[in-house]
């Protein structure tokens, strides 16, 4: 049973800031993904759904790699820089809800995702890949896995504003296997969960800490939420977490652990 003081998570504006300067840096692991889902099942010729598509790295990968490609999202504007960029007339475009696309059912051999799915309710997420996916096809996404020990985009926000409420779901949770086989046992079998750490670079303090004041979505819907004292201590607490991570010619590096996830709908 949910927790009574567990709240639903506020929705992040992801037309707010620069999407594709996030979409940039973690392209490889969408790469990654239909790379995974294509070992379990080839691509190419099968039909396959990008949901929380963002701006369509891995649909794009997977179109290039022959399969015939839908990209979700619901950020309208997202989509539209998806389908502006190179090989994008490969792939169909649908502005719509992850967990409610209004695409077939079971019109889907693979359903991939790129760090977009974990941000959508799951319950409501799992019931719509499995209407989707017709039997025997592939799900493969990939997730963030909770880093509280040196995450400075993440541990600043604890520091100043203190541990979030409740919420009924979060996006990490995902990145934790035991939450992740009880999502999806009950449909699925053949559950994979790989790790690996994906490297942030950025050439300077002063870029790392532009890239969350005016570019990563997340961090620029939570600061313009913030009174001007409150949003100039959490930049602030960000640039000390940054410079931690500097080498000697001020050259931010760090790393973030991430699972991929693979499971198989049953027959």
């Amino acid at each position: 049973m949910p927790d009574p003081q567990a709240t639903e998570p506020r929705p992040t504006n992801w037309a707010a800031g620069r999407y594709q300067a996030v979409a940039e840096q973690i392209a490889v692991i969408a790469d990654e993904v239909v790379a995974t889902a294509d070992r379990l099942r080839p691509v190419r010729g099968t039909t396959l759904v990008d949901l929380a598509c963002g701006t369509g790295s891995a649909a794009l990968a997977a179109a290039e790699a022959g399969a015939e490609v839908t990209g979700v999202d619901l950020t309208a504007e997202l989509i539209a820089i998806a389908a502006e960029r190179p090989g994008a007339e490969a792939v169909r475009w649908v502005v719509a809800d992850a967990a409610h696309t209004g695409l077939p059912d079971g019109g889907f051999g693979t359903v991939v995702s790129n760090m977009g799915i974990i941000f959508v309710e799951p319950t409501s997420l799992v019931a719509e890949v499995t209407r989707l996916l017709n039997p025997g096809g592939i799900f493969a996404f990939s997730t963030w896995i909770r880093d509280e020990t040196g995450n400075p985009f993440y541990n600043p926000i604890i520091e100043i504003l203190g541990r979030p409420s409740a919420a009924v779901y979060s996006p990490d949770q995902w990145g934790d296997l035991e939450i992740v086989q009880s999502r999806l046992t009950a449909g699925f079998d053949q559950v994979s969960f790989k790790t690996g750490s994906h490297t942030w670079q950025f050439e300077s303090v002063e870029s790392a800490v532009r890239f969350i004041s005016d570019e990563s979505p997340m961090h620029v819907d939570l600061l313009g939420r913030l009174d001007e004292t409150t949003r100039d201590r959490l930049l602030d607490a960000f640039a000390a977490a940054l410079s931690a991570q500097a080498d000697g010619e001020g050259r931010v590096s760090f790393g973030a652990p991430y699972a991929v996830v693979t499971a198989r709908l049953r027959w």
